[in-house]
C-alpha cells in the first residue's frame, strides 16, 4: 500500500527514467528478501503448532536467521564498491540497500511470531508506523526539503538537499523506517531465551528450502519482467517504458493488499485446523469467499480505473501503459486464489510441489518475456504475468485435488470469477470512454452478488460441503 500511497508524489516528481531505475532495484530487493528469508517463516508456522516446543522453535528460528543476516551484512559491505561499479550506482545507494534487506531480514521472526499469536493490533500498529515514517521521509525528502532549499539557500536544507539524489532519497526513506521497526520489535530479543536447538533446525530447514526455491519463482514471475524490460528494450526507451508500465503496474495494488491481507490471517488459521474435524470444508470455504470478494474488487477497479489513474499518475507521460492494468489484476487474482489453493501442500508437508509449481510458472514468465518483448514492449510482460498465475492456480488445483481433496463449490466460484473478468474486460476495453455505464454495471454486478448469497443463506448456509463437479 505503500507504493500505492507514494505514487503521486514520484510520478510528479520522478523522470520516467528515474522511476525506472527505482523500479529495477526494488525489483533486485525482492530477490534478496527471498534468499535472506530462506523459507523459516512459513517453516516457523509448521513447527511453532507443536506446542511442547514453540520456546525453542522462536529461539532457533531466530538465531538462524540473526546469523545469516550478519554475514550477509558482512560480505556485503566488503564488496559493495564493486556492486556499485558493477550496476553503475553509488556505493552509498548499495550501502542503504544492504541495510535495509539487513533490517527487514531481522523482524521476519518477530513478525511471524505475532501473527502465529494472533495479535493483530500489535502487528498492526508496527507496520503502520513503519509506513507512515517511510511516507512522511519520501514526501520530506523529495518535496519540503528542496521547497525549504530553493527558497532559503543559506538554510541547513540547502546543505542536505543534492539535487540529482532524488533516487537515493527514496532508499533512505526506507532505511530510517526499516531502522524504527526493528527497534520497535527488540522485545522479542530480549524476551527469548536463547538456545539453539540442532534437531529443530534441521527439520526447519528440510521444510524451508523448498520453500525457499519456491520463493525465488515466485520473484520471477512477480519482478523479473521489470528486469528483462531494462534489459530486451532498446537502449534509449528502455528506462523510461519501464518507468511507464512500473507506474501503471502499481493500481493492481487493491488487489495485491486485499490478498497478501488475507494470506497474512488465513495461513495461520490453515495451519491451526490440521488436527480438527473435515478441515477441508473450513479451506472450502474460506476460497469460496475470498474468490467472491475479490471479484467485486476486480470489477470495482477497473469501472473506476481512469478516475484512478488521474488522481494517482499525476504526469500524463505515464498513461500509456495504461492498457497493461486489466491484465495484471486479472493475473493478481489468480494469484490470490493459488494461495488459497496451496494449502494442500502445505498442511500435508508436501512443500516441494509449491516449488515445482512456481518453477513452472517462472519458466512460462522468462519464456515469454524473452519471445515477446521485442515485438510487443511491455504488455508482453503484462500477457506473460497473466498466464504465470493462471497456470500456477489450475496446476494448484488439479494436483491438489488428487492428492489432498476439498469440495471446493467449482460452480460459485467458477461463476464469480470468470463473470467478473469478463465484466472488466468489457468495462475497461469496450466502455473505455463512456465511464457511467461502467459504474452502472459495477453496481448492478454487487447487487446480484448480494441477492445470490442472500438465497444461499436461506437454502444452504455452508456451502464447503458441496461436492465439486
Amino acid at each position: 500500500m505503500l507504493s500505492f500511497l507514494l505514487l503521486p508524489l514520484y510520478t510528479l516528481l520522478l523522470q520516467t527514467a528515474d522511476f525506472g531505475s527505482v523500479t529495477v532495484l526494488f525489483s533486485l530487493f525482492a530477490v534478496f528478501n527471498v534468499v535472506l528469508a530462506y523459507g523459516m517463516e512459513t517453516s516457523f508456522f509448521r513447527f511453532f503448532q507443536e506446542k511442547e516446543q514453540q520456546a525453542a522453535v522462536v529461539s532457533t528460528a531466530l538465531i538462524s536467521l540473526v546469523g545469516s543476516t550478519l554475514l550477509f551484512l558482512a560480505l556485503g559491505f566488503w564488496t559493495a564498491p564493486s556492486i556499485a561499479s558493477l550496476l553503475g550506482l553509488s556505493t552509498r545507494l548499495i550501502h542503504y540497500s544492504l541495510g535495509i534487506l539487513a533490517l527487514d531480514a531481522l523482524v521476519i521472526i518477530p513478525f511471524a511470531w505475532m501473527r502465529a499469536r494472533q495479535l493483530p493490533g500489535r502487528y498492526a500498529l508496527v507496520k503502520g508506523v513503519n509506513v507512515a515514517l517511510n511516507f512522511g521521509a519520501n514526501v520530506l525528502l523529495l518535496y519540503f526539503v528542496p521547497l525549504w532549499a530553493a527558497q532559503e539557500p543559506e538554510s541547513v536544507a540547502a546543505f542536505w538537499h543534492q539535487p540529482g539524489h532524488e533516487v537515493e532519497y527514496v532508499f533512505l526513506a526506507n532505511l530510517w523506517a526499516s531502522a524504527l521497526t526493528l527497534v520497535l520489535l527488540l522485545g522479542s530479543y530480549t524476551r527469548i531465551t536463547w538456545q539453539f536447538d540442532w534437531s529443530i533446525w534441521k527439520r526447519m530447514m528440510r521444510y524451508s528450502t523448498p520453500v525457499m526455491i519456491a520463493g525465488l519463482a515466485f520473484v520471477v514471475n512477480e519482478v523479473f519482467d521489470k528486469i528483462l524490460l531494462s534489459w530486451l528494450l532498446p537502449t534509449d526507451v528502455a528506462a523510461s517504458e519501464l518507468g511507464q508500465y512500473a507506474a501503471c503496474y502499481k493500481l493492481s495494488v487493491f488487489m495485491t493488499l486485499y490478498a497478501t491481507a488475507f494470506r497474512l490471517g488465513i495461513e495461520p488459521f490453515f495451519f491451526s485446523q490440521i488436527k480438527a474435524k473435515n478441515p477441508q470444508n473450513a479451506y472450502a470455504l474460506v476460497t469460496y469467499y475470498f474468490v467472491l470478494i475479490g471479484s467485486v474488487l476486480l470489477l470495482g477497479v477497473m469501472a473506476w480505473a481512469h478516475p484512478l489513474k488521474e488522481l494517482l499518475i499525476r504526469n500524463s507521460d505515464y498513461w500509456p501503459a495504461m492498457k497493461v492494468v486489466p491484465l495484471i489484476l486479472i493475473g493478481s487474482f489468480c494469484l490470490g486464489i493459488y494461495h488459497n489453493l496451496s494449502v494442500w501442500y502445505k498442511v500435508t508437508d508436501r512443500t516441494g510441489v509449491g516449488a515445482l509449481i512456481s518453477m513452472v510458472a517462472a519458466a512460462i514468465t522468462i519464456l515469454l518475456n524473452f519471445w515477446l518483448i521485442p515485438t510487443l514492449g511491455y504488455m508482453a510482460s503484462a500477457i506473460a504475468t497473466l498466464a504465470a498465475y493462471a497456470t500456477m492456480m489450475f496446476l494448484s488445483y488439479f494436483w491438489g485435488r488428487k492428492a489432498y481433496y476439498i469440495p471446493y463449490d467449482l460452480k460459485g466460484i467458477g461463476a464469480y470469477f470468470f463473470g467478473s473478468i469478463l465484466l472488466s474486460l468489457l468495462v475497461f476495453y469496450v466502455f473505455d470512454g463512456i465511464p457511467y455505464l461502467g459504474y452502472v454495471l459495477f453496481f448492478a454486478y454487487l447487487a446480484a452478488v448480494f441477492l445470490i448469497e442472500y438465497r444461499k443463506s436461506k437454502t444452504s448456509p455452508i456451502h464447503g460441503d458441496q461436492t465439486d463437479q
